[in-house]
């Protein structure tokens, strides 16, 4: 590309090496989790969320199970203002819930923010500026001491404020561009402010360094948190948070690297809505400790649910690929995919295994309030046997013999690849009817009877070209008695009769399915199915169906 100069590297390793975290191997524990959505999420909708709006998501993400919600900036507009005053007011926020607000380090806002708090239970007041080279230099003009003073001064007027206001307050300051700030000035910077605010065991302070623009690979991140939580004053009084974006596609993995280097806490957004490329996502995120066996002490288990309120309230889409929520990613079009999945879920109800393991699927799809019904298989040209057979078996119980998949599945993909269309369930079940349900042309069963049951002869009426006819033959069974006169009277050869039956739970009535393929003199085979309320009929029916289709091949060639 051109203009490849003009870009350098504008983040800072610390000045010693710090990989210890390289030495751990997944998390073990969820950390401290703090909602921004109804902040930084909001400000960065198209049309921010109006009071009832914010109400509505508020009280989904303490059902979700947040004990932290930055609730908004009361300083910057009346609805962020009279939106924390009615969670106040009208005793909205429960006991074990924290709730969060931003101000910047100028005095007349913070002390708009105190005035916004009165009454509180719990809060906690988050302060910032920003620290990193570009704002000092380009957009406050200000030398690194300036800049510490602005912090120090906010910092104070903290504990002014707090002292002179009705409620119960945990402080919080952040480095804004943390990133982009030499790493040995972000730690002083965060050390002169924990030297005003004396954090102890009953006070604990949180520092936040946030990737406020993701500038480096999340390795570089996890070494710089890593650095500031060995290095920083009072770090057993501190509580170490990161507030990753996503500018470099890396949120999700800066916040887990950044945890594994001593994070105690991760402020982020469901799915990851957030300016520009949007904050860490927290959905992701937390599934990914489950999927390794690790509670994330958030409750995910209804994904479609929470996207409804989401989309509903922010008017922004979950796209279909967003890992775990997605409509689309746990669901499989390849035939190859579709077949280990169909027989990894047969495996699982054999083996009934401890631990989930099924391939293409990381975590097991109802956890999270999906389907496996039109959720895991869906079907299109590229789908395969096995896909198509699982759709058929889990959707209307036909269990289907593997040869007659592998016919059944040609037929489906090329009505798919000629419609140019996803088929759906109900659509598989009409083709296969079609192909293959109690076919009654040419040939139309209409009744047997028993003639002598020591030698199996049974008589066969059939209705052909407008005419009733009655068979009679021979054989081993009444089936294959039943065949015998059909192959002597109709004149037709064919071998290899393959068969198949089982039991058919479909609606108030327990019927019978039966599966019939015949091996005709050119080599190929032809299928039939038949269902009915009688074993014996079913069986019948699924032989005729067969024959049918072999004579109507012969018809057409």
């Amino acid at each position: 590309m051109k203009n490849v100069e003009k870009y350098a590297r504008g983040y800072f390793m610390p000045p010693v090496t710090s990989l210890n975290w390289t030495r751990k191997e997944y998390i073990t524990e969820a950390p401290i989790w703090c909602s921004v959505d109804l902040r930084d999420g909001n400000q960065a909708l198209i049309v921010p969320m109006n009071l009832d709006e914010k109400l509505e998501y508020f009280k989904m993400l303490v059902a979700i199970g947040f004990k932290e919600i930055e609730v908004g900036f009361p300083a910057a507009s009346e609805t962020e203002f009279a939106f924390l005053r009615a969670l106040i007011e009208q005793d909205l926020i429960p006991d074990d819930v924290t709730i969060q607000v931003l101000t910047q380090s100028r005095e007349h806002i913070i002390r708009k923010t105190f005035e916004s708090l009165k009454g509180t239970k719990k809060a906690i007041v988050h302060l910032y500026n920003s620290t990193s080279i570009s704002q000092r230099e380009q957009v406050f003009r200000k030398s690194k001491e300036e800049i510490i003073a602005i912090a120090v001064n906010g910092a104070e007027l903290f504990k002014q404020c707090a002292a002179e206001t009705e409620g119960n307050f945990q402080f919080q300051y952040s480095p804004e561009s943390f990133t982009g700030t030499e790493i040995e000035f972000a730690l002083e910077i965060c050390n002169r402010v924990l030297d005003v605010w004396q954090p102890a065991a009953e006070n604990k302070v949180i520092i936040n360094l946030p990737a406020t623009v993701s500038m480096s690979m999340p390795h570089v991140y996890a070494s710089q948190i890593e650095y500031m939580s060995e290095n920083m004053k009072y770090r057993e009084h501190v509580i170490l948070s990161l507030h990753p974006h996503n500018d470099r596609g890396t949120g999700v993995a800066d916040a887990e690297l950044g945890m594994l280097a001593g994070a105690d806490r991760v402020e982020g957004t469901l799915f990851g809505n957030g300016e520009r490329t949007g904050n860490v996502d927290i959905v992701t995120l937390a599934l990914n400790m489950y999927s390794h066996g690790v509670d994330p002490k958030l409750n995910f288990d209804n994904i479609p649910e929470i996207i409804k309120v989401y989309e509903q309230v922010t008017k922004l889409r979950v796209p279909e690929r967003h890992p775990y929520s997605g409509e689309l990613v746990f669901t499989a079009f390849s035939g190859s995919h579709q077949d280990a999945i169909a027989k990894g879920m047969k495996w699982r109800e054999d083996e009934n295994p401890r631990y989930w393991s099924v391939p293409y699927l990381p975590i097991d799809p109802l956890d999270v309030g999906r389907k496996y019904e039109g959720d895991i298989i869906r079907i299109n040209s590229q789908s395969g046997k096995g896909g198509i057979g699982y759709v058929l078996q889990l959707k209307y119980g036909l269990d289907l013999p593997a040869k007659m998949r592998e016919h059944f599945g040609y037929v489906v993909k090329n009505v798919s690849d000629q419609q140019q269309k996803e088929l759906q369930p109900e659509e598989i079940y009409e083709i296969f009817k079609r192909e293959y349900v109690n076919i009654k042309t040419p040939v139309e069963f209409m009744k047997y009877r028993v003639l002598d049951d020591d030698d199996f002869q049974t008589s066969v009426t059939i209705r052909m070209n407008e005419t009733v006819h009655e068979l009679s033959g021979s054989g081993n069974g009444r089936l294959d008695a039943i065949n015998n006169a059909l192959q002597t009277s109709l004149e037709l050869s064919y071998s290899d009769l393959i068969y198949k039956e089982h039991a058919l739970e479909m609606g108030s009535k327990s019927q019978a399915v039966s599966y019939i393929g015949v091996k005709a003199t050119d080599g190929n085979v032809y299928w039939g199915c038949g269902i009915d309320v009688d074993i014996m009929a079913s069986s019948i029916k699924a032989l005729f169906s067969a024959i049918n289709q072999m004579i109507m091949s012969r018809s057409n060639a």
